[in-house]
């Protein structure tokens, strides 16, 4: 089984936060989605026939993109893959583009998952962070997608956003739980140096979140969601049974996936690839049959190494065993000190050969991971 992704690089406007490649000149749009169909016909040999399980529309902003341009790109995937009977298509959608008539329209293209960019209920945050939609824009939306048939939802929300302050993200958990989604993504605001709370942060305009308020966020985020029947299943995401995302699921298994459009990454089994992030180029080289991509070669221990990262992240851990046949290492007897600490410090739990990080380790995964690599 694989996934296909598919980049839609537009937005409306700049979120201060994101530093995913997008560009709001909007003019070239149509051109793109013919970019992102030749892309697919040009790259179709390349999971070798194996089923595309999942298709995922992220950004940039696909909802900004017309029914007629879904379909095309839905029925090029069609055309030039094998296509799983019960493939999981999901759409990144932002608030404001989700009247009702814009949600009709989704349906009726196939897509059968949606993906809502709230990221706060507090419009005040919501200014100060840049999104172009309000509380009442996230509400409605929410409650139409329902309406028109969607029973597979998930939300996006940010933790950890300024000022200092829990009573915003009691508020927010609460709000979702009220709509019983049946998937939510809860992030930490990450600062990137080159977005705008970058340089925000370098001039000293912005005042973070402390650490303890942030962690004491996300520790209440995880209490409130498996009091409301949600499970969590890796760092960052929670879902009600059976509604875990099949998409990225699949980068976490180490299946193969094809990212297509500028920006977009992809991964074989064993090489890594990144397109271009330039719309202008990326359209130039496309329309001569191009490929603008570059391949990153990984060796052994890169494989390992990611093969160790992905796993922790999701509740179902690291099979050792799977390890030990895979790569040849025995993570366990390598890492015995460190293991047998954090066993003690209930950061994680040993079952069999299966390493798996407790709630409490999941506020520090990384630096767990990171520290369970192997050198070349």
């Amino acid at each position: 089984m694989a996934g296909i992704y598919l980049h839609i690089p537009f937005c409306k406007q700049a979120c201060h936060y994101c530093d995913f490649h997008f560009s709001t000149n909007r003019s070239r749009q149509a051109e793109m989605v013919e970019a992102l169909s030749k892309e697919l016909a040009l790259r179709s040999r390349e999971l070798n026939g194996e089923v595309v399980e999942t298709i995922y529309f992220g950004g940039g902003t696909p909802s900004l993109l017309t029914k007629q341009e879904i379909e095309q790109l839905l029925h090029q995937v069609q055309e030039k893959f094998t296509l799983h009977p019960e493939p999981e298509i999901t759409l990144e959608a932002n608030p404001d583009d989700l009247d009702p008539i814009k949600l009709e329209e989704i349906k009726a293209s196939h897509i059968n998952r949606l993906s809502i960019g709230i990221q706060t209920f507090d419009d005040d945050r919501l200014k100060f962070i840049n999104r172009a939609h309000s509380r009442e824009e996230a509400l409605a939306c929410l409650t139409n997608a329902r309406r028109v048939g969607f029973d597979n939802i998930s939300a996006d929300l940010i933790y950890a956003l300024p000022p200092d302050d829990l009573a915003y993200w009691e508020r927010d958990l609460d709000q979702l739980i009220e709509f019983d989604l049946e998937h939510l993504s809860l992030y930490g605001l990450t600062i990137e140096e080159k977005t705008v709370f970058g340089k925000w942060r370098q001039k000293e305009k912005l005042k973070e979140v402390p650490e303890n308020t942030a962690a004491t966020q996300y520790e209440l985020a995880i209490e409130r969601m498996k009091a409301a029947g949600f499970q969590h299943y890796e760092v960052s995401n929670f879902c009600k049974p059976g509604f875990h995302s099949r998409h990225n699921t699949g980068y976490w298994e180490d299946k193969k996936y094809l990212g297509i459009g500028p920006g977009a990454h992809s991964y074989d089994g064993t090489n890594r690839g990144a397109n271009i992030s330039n719309n202008s180029k990326y359209i130039q080289a496309i329309e001569k049959e191009e490929l603008p991509i570059t391949i990153e070669q990984l060796s052994k221990t890169d494989q390992l190494n990611d093969f160790i990262f992905t796993h922790l992240r999701t509740r179902k851990g690291l099979n050792c065993q799977t390890v030990l046949l895979k790569f040849g290492v025995n993570v366990i007897d390598d890492y015995q000190y460190l293991i047998d600490t954090w066993l003690n410090d209930k950061l994680i739990e040993l079952n069999e050969n299966t390493l798996a990080l407790t709630s409490k380790g999941f506020m520090i995964a990384d630096e767990i991971t990171w520290r369970l690599f192997y050198d070349s």
